[in-house]
């Protein structure tokens, strides 16, 4: 998947901005704060039907105006897709392909596959465990309908067993015969989810310690541990009904794989207390880079986007990432740097197909 041009109407701070591209590298530069990851951000948009950066949809709309789109035309093996996503204040999402109004976004999920890598990924290391389900969800969703619509009904059965725990707090015969309707589904996709999650990582996992490897110049040893209430073989349903004091007690759901986590290690402790801020960035570059390799497997490669990686590392490491990803295993990278010099002679150290823009 290729994109040949990029078009967007009020998207952040651009009132219009139109690019072409015809290189396997592109790379963004200027100072901070010109739009640089706006830029990458709109490519991601346009993959995933939302940003990266932003959860609230109307924070996409330039200022003082009243809707923004994002357009953009992909080509494939000399079959060209054209992506149109559109919004408008108090209004709901508009996604046309080929002229096409999409019915549901799920069904553009997969298309025109990407991966980002960012500044703001160090959240995988350093927040809640939501963050790192969310990572593992996508990268299972992009390939896997049937786990996303799992997902989403497991999702949407949790918040109606959490608002039964609330409403029928005073009335425990109408609470328990509701729950046992709740529990049951939450119990059936669960372990389908749970299955899911179990599988992938074990095939994610040795692809991920291989990029680390390759990114590290070390011998440290990296792992991730997958922690879930289901690992311990007890029934999801039984789990449920154990969980039923804690659960009034709190008013929610305490248990189940919607409180999966994983656990970062490097040399068997844990990433986010023990490594340095360099090792921190080797692991995630080496997540995304992973994510990359298992999104490839398909019939489609992912679009690269590295937004603002090479801030706080030296030159030598900076050139070892460019020669990674130059490889004829990557497709389209996308690039965004401060440094206009440094970006384009390590670029063309490795690859005369580039173009830079100066925003």
């Amino acid at each position: 998947m290729f994109l040949k041009n990029l078009l967007l109407n009020n998207y952040k701070n651009f009132s219009e901005i139109k690019f072409d591209f015809d290189s396997k590298i592109i790379c963004f530069t200027g100072m901070n704060g010109v739009g640089k990851t706006n830029i990458v951000d709109a490519i991601y948009h346009l993959s995933y039907t939302k940003s990266y950066f932003n959860s609230i949809q109307a924070d996409n709309i330039k200022h003082d105006q009243e809707y923004m789109s994002i357009s953009g035309v992909y080509e494939e093996d000399n079959k060209e897709e054209k992506i149109v996503l559109s919004l408008k204040r108090n209004e709901k999402k508009v996604l046309i392909k080929n002229g096409k109004k999409y019915k549901k976004f799920i069904d553009h999920i997969g298309l025109i596959p990407a991966v980002i890598i960012s500044p703001v990924d160090r959240n995988l290391i350093t927040d809640g465990s939501d963050i790192r389900r969310k990572f593992v969800d996508g990268i299972i969703s992009q390939s896997n309908k049937d786990f996303l619509f799992n997902l989403i009904e497991y999702n949407r059965t949790l918040k109606q067993r959490n608002k039964a725990l609330k409403l029928f707090f005073n009335d425990k015969k109408k609470l328990i015969s509701t729950l046992e309707i709740y529990n049951f589904k939450l119990s059936k996709l669960g372990l389908n989810i749970y299955k899911k999650r179990n599988d992938f990582l074990k095939e994610f996992i040795p692809i991920f310690k291989n990029r680390y490897f390759e990114l590290s110049s070390n011998k440290e040893q990296v792992d991730i541990d997958y922690k879930s209430d289901l690992s311990s073989k007890e029934e999801f349903s039984k789990i449920l009904i154990n969980s039923l004091e804690n659960d009034l007690r709190y008013k929610y759901t305490t248990r189940g794989i919607h409180k999966d986590d994983l656990l970062f290690l490097k040399d068997k402790n844990s990433v986010k207390k023990f490594a340095s801020q360099g090792q921190q960035k080797s692991f995630l570059i080496a997540l995304k880079l992973a994510q990359f390799d298992y999104l490839s497997k398909g019939n489609k490669k992912p679009i690269l986007l590295l937004d603002d990686i090479f801030d706080k590392l030296d030159d030598i490491r900076v050139e070892q990432i460019i020669k990674l990803v130059n490889d004829d295993h990557f497709n389209q990278i996308f690039v965004t740097d401060t440094n206009k010099e440094r970006s384009e002679s390590i670029i063309k150290k490795v690859n005369k197909s580039y173009k830079i823009f100066q925003i």
